[in-house]
């Protein structure tokens, strides 16, 4: 699979659209800190297709570190268990503005906050060479006008309208999850 679910507003976008994207001004890495929900996507890589009826909402955190980087961990469930990932996001000289190295595509991308209000929704763009777009909230279910809002956004990306999907909750709640729990293969 080519993504991997993140937090409320997480969007991939093409390399050349994302050039245009702008980190939001006065970026508080303090107060993004926490608890998102992956709960939406707009993802039009046609080898993705297969994998479109197989994804459920994510769970991750946003762990900052004194050094400005940021320690992400998702939990997403599926009908093989728990799995969870850690991504190391390093830092860049523009707040709001982070790179990750992708073991599994083997080269650096970006990642930008585009838009964030913090305690409900954020809209983050990662350079990547396929579209992929993510809507990212602090909880499993966002308000319609900012689903709408992210819809929009990606078709104006250029991302058709079937594109852009929401995926359901997992069977099983995603609830109190620690990297202890997780260990077990456990994600209730």
């Amino acid at each position: 699979m080519k993504i991997a679910l993140v937090s409320i507003f997480l969007l991939m976008l093409l390399t050349d659209i994302h050039a245009s994207v702008q980190a939001q001004k006065n970026f508080d890495l303090q107060r993004f800190a926490g608890r998102w929900y992956w709960v939406g996507l707009a993802y039009d890589s046609p080898g993705f297709v297969r994998y479109r009826s197989k994804l459920t909402i994510s769970m991750g955190t946003v762990e900052p570190k004194e050094n400005g980087n940021i320690y992400m961990t998702l939990w997403s469930l599926t009908s093989s268990g728990c799995h969870s990932k850690v991504y190391i996001y390093k830092k860049t000289s523009v707040p709001g503005v982070f790179t990750y190295y992708s073991t599994r595509h083997k080269r650096v991308k970006d990642v930008t906050v585009v838009e964030t209000n913090y305690t409900e929704y954020t809209l983050v763009v990662l350079k990547h060479e396929n579209a992929c777009n993510f809507t990212v909230g602090r909880a499993k279910k966002l308000r319609a006008d900012v689903m709408e809002k992210f819809r929009a956004y990606a078709t104006a990306q250029g991302f058709p309208k079937d594109s852009i999907l929401t995926p359901p909750a997992a069977g099983k709640p995603l609830k109190s999850l620690t990297p202890a729990i997780v260990k077990h293969g456990s994600c209730s």
